[in-house]
């Protein structure tokens, strides 16, 4: 929205709680909402968003050309035993998908695991689907990310750094003797989907290494913290030049800009737009090889993704990481080029779209 402000915007947002609720009652919470009794000329509606039941609720919209944004999708999402089992998710995805005109994906490993999600659905369902809807799905569907803000590439430059010889721990930087430590950046929900425990474990594997590192964890926490936090925090307190949610865009990205890697131990990256723009900053991806960091980094960027085994998987991602120490022998990772992805190369092809849409 922000890059495309000749066209008028209008939108329906609901509170980011309640998941199971908020994506299969959102058309009944939005029922008598008067925005959604006007006409329009474009809907963009993401993957959260029960589109078919939208428009059946509301037919003045039947005909509106839309948009689904599969941000992620319920197919490929890693399951937790905290959630309660149920197929109702990956209905909305696809139903949605089936309304669209168009469904757009922030990355291509988002639009294959979709596809090959709904293709063992209905390899399970017992009769009934329309021959060819999987190619249909298929035909009207492209890769689309969400654009890094210009911002954060000037973040690494000259004078926008937070020197490594400072730290924040809420208060504003507080100055200590300079250090030649590898500062290491971890920016992600603490949740269990982003791997905090694997975090811990890379953490222990430089420790018995002796790399003269740091670490900076940034990223959203919730109510209930998972213990591999907690334990980061308790013994690891002399790596921690940061711990917890930046105060604002401009010091996150300062953040960004002041580290030397970025390091992924997610389970759940559908685009990996906080290491993307970590790498825009200037920092070296130190990424898992599975979920959508192989389409993004060449090999040499990626650690083996071992599954249920944390410690030898903390092995590998820790031998990398040795690699960009300041006594290292071996060549040195250099940072990749990521200005694909930047709202001036992407802004354009968002506009188009959106005009041939509405002027279709």
């Amino acid at each position: 929205m922000a890059s495309q402000p000749e066209f008028d915007w209008h939108v329906l947002v609901l509170s980011a709680r309640f998941f199971r609720w908020r994506i299969r009652g959102n058309a009944l919470t939005w029922l008598s909402e008067p925005l959604l009794k006007q006409s329009w000329d474009l809907l963009v509606v993401t993957s959260m968003v029960d589109l078919a039941s939208i428009r059946g609720f509301h037919p003045n919209l039947a005909h509106t050309p839309a948009f689904l944004y599969m941000h992620e999708n319920q197919f490929a999402y890693p399951a937790s035993d905290a959630q309660h089992n149920s197929i109702d998710p990956q209905m909305v995805n696809l139903y949605s998908a089936i309304s669209a005109e168009a469904v757009l994906f922030n990355s291509d490993w988002n639009r294959r695991s979709f596809l090959e999600g709904v293709e063992k659905l209905f390899r399970r369902l017992p009769d009934g689907i329309p021959e060819g809807t999987l190619e249909r799905i298929a035909g009207k569907s492209q890769v689309l990310p969400v654009p890094i803000d210009e911002a954060v590439f000037l973040s690494g430059g000259e004078g926008q750094k937070i020197d490594k010889g400072e730290h924040l721990w809420g208060n504003g930087p507080e100055s200590r003797p300079g250090s030649s430590a590898l500062r290491i950046v971890w920016a992600a929900r603490w949740e269990y989907d982003k791997g905090p425990d694997r975090l811990l474990a890379i953490m222990q594997e430089l420790d018995r290494k002796a790399i003269n590192y740091q670490v900076c964890v940034l990223g959203e926490s919730f109510q209930k913290v998972p213990e591999a936090m907690t334990r980061i925090q308790q013994q690891f307190s002399h790596r921690l030049v940061q711990f917890g949610y930046a105060s604002s865009r401009t010091e996150y990205y300062q953040w960004l800009g002041s580290a030397d890697v970025i390091l992924s131990t997610a389970l759940h990256e559908f685009q990996g737009l906080a290491v993307l723009e970590a790498v825009a900053a200037g920092c070296v991806p130190i990424v898992p090889e599975r979920e959508v960091y192989p389409e993004l980094f060449a090999p040499e960027y990626l650690y083996p993704d071992c599954g249920d085994d944390i410690l030898t998987e903390a092995a590998y991602a820790a031998a990398l990481i040795e690699r960009q120490a300041a006594n290292s022998h071996g060549e040195r990772l250099t940072v990749p080029d990521v200005r694909r992805f930047s709202l001036g190369v992407l802004s354009p092809v968002y506009k188009t779209l959106l005009s041939e849409a509405i002027n279709k």
